[in-house]
This record gives C-alpha cells, sequence and structure tokens, in this order.
C-alpha cells in the first residue's frame, strides 16, 4: 500500500520556463493529441474559471480564447499537470478543428522515406474562416 502523502498544491509551477508553459491538447474521447500551445498564468486562471481553453499567443502577446475566431473552441473536461509541474495536459471535447490550417489536429504530417505526407483530412478551408 502506497502511504505517500497527497500533493497539495495547486497548479502548475509558473516561476519556471519565463512563466510560458507549454499545454498540450488532447482528445478526451480517444486520446488524439490535438495541438501544442503556451498557457501563462493568467491563461491557466481563465481556463479554469471558464471551462475552455485559453492560451497565450506568444505573436500577439496576449490571451487567445482558443476558437475566438473560428468558433472551434475546446470544452476543457480535464486538467492534469506533469510531476515537474512545468507542462499541462488539457483533456478536451473539441467542437470543429483544432488546426488553423483546418485539420482536426494540428499533427497532420507523418515522416515518411519520401518525406512529410498529409495523413489526415481537412474539416475546412481556412480562407474561409481566418480572414
Amino acid at each position: 500500500m502506497n502511504s505517500e502523502p497527497k500533493n497539495t498544491e495547486i497548479g502548475p509551477d509558473f516561476t519556471k520556463n519565463g512563466g510560458l508553459l507549454p499545454a498540450i491538447a488532447q482528445d478526451i474521447e480517444n486520446g488524439e493529441v490535438l495541438m501544442l500551445a503556451y498557457m501563462n498564468e493568467a491563461a491557466f486562471q481563465e481556463t479554469c474559471r471558464t471551462g475552455t481553453a485559453v492560451y497565450f499567443s506568444r505573436s500577439r502577446g496576449k490571451l487567445w480564447h482558443k476558437g475566438e475566431q473560428s468558433g472551434h473552441h475546446q470544452t476543457v473536461e480535464k486538467i492534469l499537470i506533469d510531476c515537474d509541474q512545468d507542462t499541462i495536459l488539457l483533456r478536451v471535447r473539441q467542437h470543429g478543428a483544432a488546426c488553423h490550417e483546418g485539420y482536426r489536429s494540428c499533427f497532420f504530417r507523418e515522416c515518411t522515406d519520401e518525406g512529410l505526407q498529409v495523413v489526415s483530412d481537412r474539416l475546412i478551408n481556412p480562407e474561409d474562416v481566418y480572414r
């Protein structure tokens, strides 16, 4: 029987990595990895508060509510933190495409002997969503 005490610390350690931690979105139904983004403490708190995925956009330098432009949001079902408390795993229900290129997952290319091959079908035309 494991008598190790439970860790009562809440949340990730935003004192690491300059306060910007990787956040992996994973489909709660089938385990598919949908995307990798980054969260700062404000994005994490907003995600916890709203139950929808909120990330920190490094290119825009501000919070980014997943789906704010496309409508393809992520409902967060579970949040897991890794052993070092510096990586966040969101178990989500993906509504629409997770990828800005129109694919369900950002991981739609596979490395093969012939080079990179697209291995998924595009769900939407990104030009119809991101103008």
